[in-house]
């Protein structure tokens, strides 16, 4: 008997930390609260300051936006569950969730690779950088980028409405996640691990190889360059983009292997990486942006000053 068109999920929050979700509930909501206030803010900054009206900073923008969307469909349900106990998620919401969460790291990563490819044209091709990276093709850049988010993850969906669970509904998770849910089910989930896995392949595996591949280059011109000087300037215009994918890729990459590979990890610890991923990267890469770009510096500054200056 298929019971996924009628029942509720549990989810379970951080397992075997039950006693102290209140104190994980701290950490979380600060972050949260930092990576809502900190994204709005330099979004706003690009899109009022003409300077910043550049193909780096439009793929910046809509990084800081798939932050926003990914965080804010996941991390009030995960405070709702440490703060008031508040567990029950419906399938319906419990696979609109599933579809955000990935779909949206999909679009994040896919951004992340369309940055690599900016900076490549930018160290690599400096004179043909306007007419390369023209409106048009930002545009067609951006479209490409969310659908193939929307594509790669429209089946997740389909492939567990189609499971009976007739088992527990609890899910060992403190959001609705493909797999997790996949394997409360009764039923066979070798499609949905294997679909699971060409999907990663497909988007970090190909995402990660483009993008070593454009650092290759980029250190190559880098070192051709004539004088030290010269190499630092172009050198920190990559220094943005590659906090961006270490804080990206090294804590999505530890929770998917842990969450297929790793049995022999704490079930806590798995839940804990897993979370972060979804409030660590929103929080930090506007910090990366508003320490490493003067202009945005000088923005903050400016609304800091007008706010006290309304307040005295």
């Amino acid at each position: 008997m298929n019971l996924s068109l009628t029942s509720s999920f549990f989810l379970a929050g951080v397992p075997g930390l039950e006693d102290v979700h209140g104190w994980i509930a701290l950490p979380v909501s600060f972050m949260y609260f930092v990576s809502l206030l900190a994204n709005l803010c330099v979004l706003f900054i690009i899109k009022s300051e003409p300077s910043l009206h550049q193909p780096m900073y439009f793929f910046s923008s809509l990084l800081l936006l798939a932050d926003l969307i990914q965080s804010n469909s996941t991390v009030p349900k995960m405070l709702f569950i440490f703060w008031f106990n508040d567990r029950e998620i419906s399938f319906e919401g419990c696979l609109v969730q599933m579809f955000f969460v990935h779909s949206i790291s999909i679009v994040g990563s896919s951004v992340i690779l369309a940055m690599a490819f900016d900076r490549y044209v930018a160290v690599c091709h400096p004179l043909r950088y306007v007419t390369i990276l023209t409106t048009p093709v930002i545009m067609k850049i951006a479209i490409l980028v969310t659908m193939r988010g929307i594509l790669l993850i429209s089946p997740y969906p389909f492939l567990v409405k189609r499971l009976p669970f007739c088992r527990s509904h609890i899910i060992e998770q403190s959001y609705c996640e493909h797999i997790t849910v996949a394997k409360l089910a009764c039923a066979d989930i070798r499609i949905n691990v294997l679909y699971g896995l060409i999907v990663a392949i497909c988007v970090a595996g190909v995402d990660l190889l483009f993008i070593a591949a454009s650092y290759i280059f980029i250190v190559r011109a880098v070192l051709r360059l004539p004088t030290r000087e010269a190499r630092y300037k172009v050198g920190n215009t990559c220094v943005s983009h590659v906090c961006v994918i270490l804080v990206g890729y090294i804590p999505a990459l530890f929770s998917t292997v842990s969450q297929r590979f790793g049995e022999q990890m704490l079930l806590s610890t798995q839940v804990i990486v897993a979370n972060l991923y979804l409030v660590f990267p929103p929080m930090l890469n506007p910090i990366i942006y508003g320490i490493n770009t003067k202009e945005i510096q000088k923005n903050v500054r400016k609304l800091l000053y007008c706010k006290k200056s309304r307040n005295l």
